[in-house]
């Protein structure tokens, strides 16, 4: 579109000037579009609202939550991740044995405990009728990515200040009748599953524990579920065949009792430890390795604190964050420490749990 010049002459100067002027309808396109801005600034808003509307109600169409610790789940595949740590076993979510179970449609276990409920089956019933229960907390069930750590009895967790950090993942597993009370500063306060069995049970779980904290159920063998059915049941309690005497009264809420299904420890020790099954002098995994493995089944982040013996032979070197047992106590266990500690590297080095402090 072309130009008028217009000439103009300085009244203090013979130097000429020429303005460029614009012609009248380039001036009235401009005008125009400044009135549209107020519309397109709305419309931009508009939109912008729309779409965060609609993708908050989409979590809210769904029973899962948005997790509040996913920044730790970045980058995780859940799926892969498993795959790849070549155990060639499905992935299993439901961790507790329930009455269904027990109304056989395809097959009976084929193994007794600790690693199948042959023979077991009419003590599991009568158990499971009474705890009434197999489920994990929904808030939990229902998180899109769940985030765990294993907090173990090693004396490593000592003076290490991670209580802040380990509330703050959505699942909180402890082992055995390990205090909180006193160490929340290294340990945490929170507990959302503790794993347990007639000799490492204490007689009041709600000095350490949560109201609604689980008690997870491990039995290795048929004494440990005629203890429990003693308790559950008000019975006679049975005192032989433990290597320490268990609690006769147990103060817990029978409502929060869940049974560990006993496939996970068969899985541990066949897949992860590698373990002879029917070796004539039997090794059963730890509570604490028991512990992991059921972590990377049900959780997408896993992380461990408290785990490590001292590599030391020293027998007098304490083992736990608390009491005063010490390396002398273990020389009998049915336990083999050092593999489990190169399960745990393995472990470790594949990605699949991070510890949360310097270990051994």
């Amino acid at each position: 579109m072309p130009v008028a010049l217009h000439e103009s002459v300085s009244p203090d100067s013979s130097i000429v000037h020429f303005q460029m002027t614009e012609p009248l309808e380039m001036t009235e396109r401009k005008a125009w579009c400044l009135r549209l801005l107020p519309a397109l600034f709305f419309f931009v808003c508009f939109v912008t609202y729309y779409y965060s509307y609609s993708i908050l109600q989409s979590y809210a169409g769904t029973s899962k939550s948005v997790n509040s610790s996913k920044s730790l789940c970045g980058g995780w595949l859940t799926q892969k991740k498993w795959e790849s740590l070549k155990f060639n076993i499905k992935r299993q979510t439901q961790l507790f044995l329930k009455l269904d179970d027990f109304f056989w449609r395809e097959r009976r276990s084929a193994l007794a405990l600790p690693y199948g409920t042959r023979g077991s089956e009419l003590q599991l019933l009568q158990v499971l009728a009474v705890t009434a229960n197999y489920q994990m907390p929904a808030s939990v069930d229902n998180l899109e990515c769940r985030t765990c750590v294993v907090i173990g009895n090693s004396f490593a967790v000592k003076n290490t200040s991670l209580g802040g950090i380990i509330n703050k993942y959505d699942v909180v597993i402890r082992l055995n009748n390990a205090p909180v009370r006193g160490y929340e500063g290294d340990v945490g306060s929170r507990t959302t599953m503790r794993f347990f069995y007639p000799e490492s049970a204490s007689y009041n779980p709600g000095l350490n524990n949560e109201p609604d904290t689980l008690m997870v159920f491990v039995p290795f063998k048929q004494q440990d579920l005629r203890w429990l059915k003693g308790i559950l049941y008000n019975e006679k309690r049975v005192m032989k065949g433990f290597w320490k005497p268990p609690p006769q009264i147990w103060l817990g809420d029978v409502g929060q009792i869940r049974v560990l299904d006993p496939h996970f420890l068969h899985q541990t020790a066949e897949k992860l430890l590698r373990i002879p099954l029917n070796s004539k002098n039997p090794v059963h995994p730890t509570t604490g390795i028991l512990a992991v493995f059921v972590a990377l089944n049900y959780c997408d982040v896993v992380h461990l604190a408290g785990f490590g013996y001292p590599n030391s032979k020293n027998i007098k070197n304490p083992i736990h964050y608390y009491g005063y047992d010490t390396m002398k106590s273990m020389k009998n266990s049915y336990h083999d420490l050092n593999h489990e500690a190169e399960a745990l590297k393995g472990l470790e080095e594949s990605g699949a749990i991070l510890y949360l402090h310097p270990h051994l």
